[in-house]
């Protein structure tokens, strides 16, 4: 019996510790389990936290400002932001495709810190055009178009069949016996009336019939034929519009990292290079005989085609080429020694080293003369030059005009006016009477060089006509430009042989042979004229040949040329002559070419 009850004791104990242990295997579970739902509640929370404290938004950038240069320009973009604390992520489109990434500059008004910026392309995903508001409607009429197109085939078929039908009962009358004689009639003039009046009868309403039904099946073949055109436009812009939803181009994107510490806004201002855009330089210089004066417009050809639209922006026209080589040349040690020659190398170093002149001046005949009067004249509209400022740059000039311009990404070209300049100039005449027996107006056009120019051609105007061009190229000249303005008929000058002064004659083994001109000028002008008259006595490099002046009359000699020049002041109907003699000795029996 003690064992008995011992028993049952220890089956309690036993079954009281395996329930213990079951309950706290269950409360190890339950705490495990809340272990890890509580992490991933932690994890899920850092997560919107760290979400909450990036913000991200989407801008669009306006154009504000372009400089452009004689390759590529610099556009400058603004938008405004809001930013909240932490950092904030602005993406920016209205880029140009052709930016160049590592021009971009960024700068930002507001308490913020700007972190960093970046270039990058967005890759829009292709999104289906059938849920497109456009394409429904399309499928909607091309349904519809359809199902008008099958009722009018059948309506064409079911006249088609009504003709088919009356040409056969036309064809049955005309084949009766009755009718054409063939069957058995009595030889009744009753009958044969009544057969007659029939066949008119039912002939006539067939041929009516069959022409109403020709009628409403060509009216309905017309119709069809619309239709059918109509349904083929639809197709067609349909499948465009498929077209255009299956490719998207990228995006260029920029985006900025700031870093607020409270809410906050503000402004952020960006610029870059880009390529595809440029100017190029045109002069049109203007002379007003009114005023006695030389006019130059600079303007610039601007063309851009970056894939943005400029509008109302303002533009800055610069001389500087960013893509330009800006490294300074540097010198290697030059190492000199005996030359090998090969024999199939036979070019002359003189051929290979050869310098080309280039002339100092640029003077174009433009045939016609000035004239001083007094005109009075109305003031003209204001221009664009009086909007330009001039920034004098350690390398180049930059033009900002402050008006707003638009020119669109097609590549065409835009002329902008960018400077106006009266020149400084005096004017003087001009004669050459061995070449040409007239006199020329010459514009001497005085400290060019400040106007920053760059080589390009020019276009002259005279009292608002169009009379020639010229080409203008600052680096072979100096900070004088010349300019013929044509002949002036009121000034005469002719050249003459002295034939009294000409003679030859032999001494020993050489020939001395004089020659003399006179060149006679008058100005038959009301006014005073300054005249430089050139002539000229010839030179030689042969050491036998001898070339002496005797007489030049007060004239300069450029021994270099032979180019003499005298320069004179002519009063009114004032009359000069200018004597010059010259003698050239050479070998008698040679012949020169004079």
């Amino acid at each position: 019996m003690p064992n008995y009850k011992k028993f049952i004791q220890m089956n309690r104990l036993n079954t009281k510790v395996y329930t213990i242990k079951k309950n706290m295997n269950k409360l190890l579970l339950t705490t495990l389990m809340l272990s890890l739902a509580n992490l991933s509640y932690s994890h899920d929370c850092e997560k919107t936290v760290s979400n909450e404290q990036k913000k991200v938004a989407l801008k669009k950038a306006a154009l504000k400002e372009a400089t452009i240069y004689t390759s590529g320009v610099q556009l400058r973009s603004s938008l405004s932001y809001n930013a909240t604390p932490g950092l904030n992520e602005i993406i920016i489109e209205g880029i140009s495709p052709s930016i160049d990434p590592q021009t971009i500059q960024v700068s930002a008004s507001g308490e913020v810190v700007i972190l960093d910026s970046k270039y990058g392309l967005f890759y829009p995903t292709n999104t289906s055009t059938n849920n497109n508001p456009e394409t429904i409607q399309l499928k909607k009429g091309i349904r519809l178009l359809n199902d008008s197109i099958e009722a009018k085939g059948y309506e064409i078929r079911l006249l088609n069949e009504s003709i088919s039908v009356y040409q056969e009962a036309k064809n049955i009358l005309q084949n009766n016996g009755l009718v054409n004689n063939t069957g058995k009639v009595n030889d009744s003039i009753q009958l044969l009336k009544e057969i007659i009046e029939f066949y008119a009868e039912k002939m006539n309403k067939i041929n009516r019939k069959v022409l109403d039904l020709s009628k409403q099946k060509n009216k309905s073949n017309k119709a069809l034929s619309k239709m059918n055109q109509r349904l083929n436009r639809l197709n067609e812009k349909l499948r465009k519009i498929g077209q255009s939803g299956k490719k998207q181009d990228p995006i260029p994107r920029i985006t900025i990292s700031l870093i607020a510490e409270a809410t906050t806004n503000g402004e952020i201002n960006f610029s870059y290079l880009a390529k595809n855009a440029g100017w190029s330089p045109l002069y049109d210089i203007r002379s007003k005989s009114s005023e006695g004066k030389i006019f130059m417009n600079y303007k610039a050809q601007v063309h851009q085609n970056t894939g943005l639209d400029w509008k109302n922006i303002k533009l800055n026209i610069s001389t500087n080429n960013p893509y330009a080589n800006k490294t300074k040349p540097e010198l290697n040690p030059w190492y000199i020694s005996y030359m090998s020659f090969r024999n199939d190398l036979k070019e002359s170093r003189n051929n290979i080293y050869e310098l080309t002149a280039v002339p100092s001046k640029a003077i174009t005949n433009m045939g016609y003369s000035y004239k001083s009067m007094d005109v009075a004249e109305e003031e003209g509209a204001i221009g664009a030059d009086e909007f330009t400022s001039i920034t004098h740059q350690l390398t180049a000039a930059e033009f900002k005009i402050d008006l707003p311009y638009n020119i669109l990404s097609n590549g065409e070209k835009h002329m902008v006016l960018v400077q106006k300049s009266a020149l400084q100039t005096n004017f003087k005449y001009y004669a050459v009477p061995k070449l040409d027996a007239s006199v020329y107006l010459v514009a001497e056009m005085l400290k060019v060089d400040e106007l920053q120019l760059i080589p390009a051609k020019a276009n002259i105007f005279f009292d608002g006509s169009y009379v020639g061009e010229t080409f203008i190229d600052p680096t072979s000249m100096n900070d004088t430009l010349y300019l013929s303005l044509g002949k002036d008929p009121n000034i005469a000058i002719t050249r003459k042989l002295i034939s009294s002064k000409c003679k030859e004659r032999t001494i020993g083994d050489k020939i001395e042979k004089y020659l003399a001109y006179a060149i006679e000028i008058k100005n038959m002008k009301s006014s005073e004229v300054e005249v430089v008259i050139q002539d000229q006595i010839p030179i030689t490099t042969n050491e036998d040949i001898v070339v002496d002046k005797i007489n030049l009359d007060k004239g300069k000699l450029q021994q270099r040329t032979g180019l003499i020049e005298w320069k004179t002041i002519l009063k009114p109907t004032n009359q000069k002559t200018y004597d010059f003699q010259y003698r050239i000795k050479f070998d008698k029996d040679k012949k020169i070419n004079i």
